[in-house]
């Protein structure tokens, strides 16, 4: 099992896209998206990397990806946008067992839920959808393009509130993982932070999730 110490940093949420990015640089844990977890038939694998810290209120996470395609045609939240370039950030809660899953396209169209299994969940509603941050390098537009290299950096600032944690109790560890994806582009992939060991394609498997540590 992967472990990450999540390090504090001061008023993640408040800053601007350019000031976090600094801000995780300097100061956030990093780990890296690389275990191609069915390479038989999902040989291709970008460069992933997620960094990682808290403020008082929040965890945040902030993705940088290079690869092959750019894809963005989720333009709604909760639609599919594990079909684009997506990053994406699983979360057990302590408390009960189920657990969260963020996922997000790479200009910013976010799936979130809470869940006990892939066919058992319950959407965020709207106003829990407003009081997550996001941020991204990319215009928010339709993207469908391959045939040479691109970049781009995404944020997230999830309130700890919306995943079972009071943010001035938080506990020693939380289940995790992250993984990158993108089912529909030129050259489909799913990478993931912990290794995943099953058959098929499937992050819902938080038997699987790796540590992060307060």
């Amino acid at each position: 099992m992967k472990r990450l110490n999540v390090p504090f940093l001061e008023d993640l949420e408040k800053e601007d896209f350019n000031t976090l990015a600094l801000k995780m640089e300097t100061g956030a844990a990093k780990g890296y998206i690389d275990t191609i977890c069915w390479p038989d038939d999902y040989p291709y694998a970008p460069d992933a990397v997620f960094s990682i810290a808290r403020s008082r209120t929040h965890l945040v996470i902030q993705y940088r990806v290079t690869g092959l395609d750019l894809r963005a045609k989720a333009l709604a939240d909760h639609g599919p946008v594990w079909e684009d370039s997506c990053c994406e950030f699983f979360v057990s809660d302590p408390a009960d067992g189920t657990y969260y899953n963020f996922e997000m396209n790479c200009i910013g169209t976010l799936l979130a839920s809470k869940r006990k299994s892939r066919e058992e969940f319950e959407r965020f509603p709207d106003a829990a959808m407003d009081g997550i941050i996001r941020h991204s390098s990319l215009e928010r537009k339709e993207y469908d393009e391959t045939g040479r290299i691109f970049s781009w950096t995404t944020a997230i600032c999830i309130p700890f509130s919306l995943i079972g944690v009071a943010p001035g109790s938080l506990p020693e560890s939380l289940r995790a993982n992250f993984y990158k994806c993108a089912d529909k582009s030129a050259h489909p992939h799913f990478l993931s932070w912990n290794p995943v060991e099953v058959p098929q394609p499937d992050f819902h498997r938080p038997e699987y999730f790796g540590k992060l540590i307060f």
